[in-house]
């Protein structure tokens, strides 16, 4: 290529006079930019006395210090519809591409300050075009939501769009393009769905609200009279309805978590399949997993203990701590590499399974290995979780397990019993890898548990034979749960192939990394497929 030889002469009075023009066109559309930053100055303190972020604070918090950030639509609704001041500049919300914790995504900030954040039909023109460009460009979403919803003077003219781009979000999930909200403040009626059909949804402690009625349409629908809170509260939905992934104490708060789980699921600047370089090594010795596994296999321990000994940094993002404590689930790094992991903290009762069920997906969305710590009795029995339909949310549970295609490792670390071996991944669902510690027992019930069964079966057998030998039945009790003590333990099962070996527990972290590194290496290779096997001529 050769070098242009350029002729124009920027000393030359059409020089300056075109220079002065072009800078005059620049100042007006500058000029047209600042007007919804001076409106958001002008009620700074207002919400400042809220406890607030303004809209640009939220934004800059959000992103990668020192990382470009490209607006978009910067204009859109500017002196279009009610927007007598071009105020209304943006249609609503910044928007834009910018860098969170690494990677590019798209970001949308409801801009509350300004009209509410109402969204007129330019806005509405512009959260879809937003769409578009993350779909094309493979751009996760990340949106911090406090908006009036659509602007009522023009709901004739946002309805049908609005529609559309909710079937966008449902479409950009199943595209596997990731989307993360952080409900900040009010979310009403079509409003709700936006964080309902997002992937991740984090919400404030005492200014979140979401629901599709508030309190006034409520009692004015219905008749009912219900507090904002317990209508749809942050807490409220973290807790009881599932709605809520993570619960933020502030909107400071509410942004860090968004950030961590951007980080979560990739590796910055890392190729696909490259190994990453450069971890922290866990804050707590690996030697101490030996003290922490009660010799009474009985007695229960938290997973988040063997998790602060395998963990890069002893750092972990848990998913809905707040909805079901017995089922963990949360994201950690391992060597450098993202894993999701799901253990027991006690029996898999409804809430746990749908919770699982929802986090397998997510990782299977974001291609993150799923690792699974067994130590369960199993699925939670009884009439209320018969109820709560504990057959249902479980088949759910495992329908996730058996589909999910991105690789599972299993550690069996402490009991896994029934179906809850099923659920977490046992030999029968095809883990990639699954190891054994040496304290470990795999059976389809507890001992103890197998014995009182058949005593009870037998006793009423008994009855309506109209005899009962009681040792007899103390026999079978103690014979049964003996056999299957003996045949449960790790030595037994790992001589059935049940587990690819016992290990030590202290070789936990460095054998996962290992595991990791080979299923990430798998992904590198392309097989050339042919309608033979090689063979020898």
């Amino acid at each position: 290529m050769q070098p242009i030889e350029s002729r124009l002469d920027s000393r030359s009075a059409e020089f300056n006079d075109n220079r002065a023009a072009m800078l005059e066109s620049i100042a007006r559309f500058r000029a047209a930019e600042q007007r919804p930053i001076q409106a958001e100055r002008d009620k700074a303190e207002r919400d400042r006395e809220r406890g607030w972020l303004l809209p640009r604070e939220r934004l800059n918090r959000l992103l990668d210090p020192g990382a470009p950030f490209v607006e978009l639509c910067a204009l859109a609704g500017y002196k279009l519809y009610d927007d007598r001041d071009g105020s209304g500049a943006g249609g609503g919300a910044i928007c834009g591409i910018g860098q969170i914790s690494g990677r590019r995504c798209l970001v949308r900030v409801d801009n509350y300050a300004v009209k509410g954040g109402t969204i007129s039909p330019a806005g509405m023109d512009k959260a879809l075009r937003m769409q578009q460009i993350a779909l094309e460009n493979r751009l996760p979403i990340v949106t911090l939501a406090q908006s009036g919803g659509a602007n009522l003077m023009y709901a004739t003219e946002t309805f049908a769009p609005g529609g559309r781009g909710f079937a966008n979000q449902a479409r950009l999930s199943a595209a596997g393009i990731p989307q993360v909200t952080v409900v900040h403040g009010g979310a009403t009626a079509g409003g709700a769905y936006q964080p309902g059909l997002s992937d991740y949804v984090v919400m404030v402690r005492g200014q979140t609200g979401m629901y599709l009625a508030g309190p006034p349409l409520l009692k004015a629908a219905t008749g009912e009279v219900a507090v904002e809170e317990d209508l749809g509260g942050a807490e409220m939905h973290c807790q009881q309805s599932g709605s809520g992934d993570y619960l933020a104490e502030d909107d400071a708060d509410g942004i860090r978590i968004a950030r961590e789980i951007v980080a979560s699921l990739w590796e910055p600047g890392s190729p696909a399949g490259q190994a990453p370089t450069g971890w922290t090594e866990p804050r707590y010795p690996i030697e101490e997993l030996l003290g922490l596994i009660p010799a009474d296999s009985k007695k229960p321990y938290d997973v988040r203990e063997i998790l602060a000994r395998i963990a890069d940094a002893s750092a972990l993002l848990e998913f809905k701590p707040e909805f079901d404590r017995q089922t963990f689930c949360g994201h950690i790094r391992i060597e450098g590499q993202p894993v999701g992991v799901i253990g027991n903290n006690g029996p898999i009762t409804p809430k746990g399974a749908n919770k699982a069920a929802q986090f397998i997906q997510l990782c299977e969305q974001s291609g993150t290995p799923l690792l699974f710590l067994h130590n369960t009795t199993g699925f939670m029995v009884g009439t209320e979780v018969e109820q709560n339909g504990i057959i249902k949310h479980g088949s759910k549970m495992i329908q996730a397990v058996a589909n999910a295609s991105v690789p599972k490792i299993s550690i069996v670390v402490g009991g896994s019993y029934g179906a809850g071996n099923y659920a977490m991944c046992g030999r029968g669902f095809d883990p990639r890898f699954i190891f054994a510690w040496p304290n470990s027992r795999t059976a389809v019930m507890g001992a103890a548990q197998a014995g009182k069964v058949l005593r009870i079966v037998s006793e009423q057998k008994m009855q309506r034979a109209g005899k009962v030998d009681e040792s007899a039945l103390n026999k079978l009790e103690a014979d049964t749960a003996a056999f299957m003590a003996a045949n449960s333990d790790a030595l037994a099962c790992s001589a059935r192939l049940w587990d690819d070996g016992i290990i030590d527990p202290r070789d936990t972290r460095k054998l996962l990394g290992m595991l990791l590194e080979i299923c990430r290496e798998s992904e590198r290779f392309n097989l050339r497929k042919s309608t033979f096997g090689v063979a020898r001529f």
